[in-house]
C-alpha cells in the first residue's frame, strides 16, 4: 500500500511541474516527467528554469517566422541564422508584448 501513496505524490508533483512549465512557456511533458520522477527536486528545478516567454526574438531571414534570438537554426525552414548586427532586428519578448 505504501507504493500507491508514492504514486499519488509523484503524480501531484508531476502535475505541479507541468503547470509551472506551462506558465513559463516551457515543455509541459518534459517537466511533468522530471517532477514526477524526482518529486521535490524536479519541481524546484521547474520553478528555477528560465522562462521561454522572456526571451527576445527575431524574424528568420529565410521564411520570416519569429524565433528566439539565441536559436542558430530556424525551427520552421532550417535556415542558419547569424546574430543580428543592429538592434532594430531584435524583437521584444512575448512577455513584453503581452504586458
Amino acid at each position: 500500500m505504501a507504493g500507491g501513496g508514492y504514486l499519488v505524490i509523484a503524480f501531484c508533483f508531476g502535475l505541479a511541474g507541468g503547470v509551472v512549465a506551462r506558465l513559463k512557456g516551457n515543455s509541459v511533458p518534459v517537466w511533468f516527467l522530471i517532477s514526477a520522477v524526482v518529486p521535490f527536486i524536479g519541481l524546484v528545478a521547474a520553478v528555477c528554469q528560465r522562462s521561454d516567454l522572456a526571451e527576445e526574438r527575431r524574424a528568420c531571414t529565410g521564411c520570416g517566422a519569429i524565433v528566439p534570438l539565441h536559436d542558430a537554426l530556424c525551427t520552421h525552414c532550417g535556415t542558419e541564422l547569424e546574430y543580428p548586427q543592429n538592434d532594430a532586428e531584435i524583437l521584444p519578448s512575448a512577455l513584453a508584448v503581452r504586458g
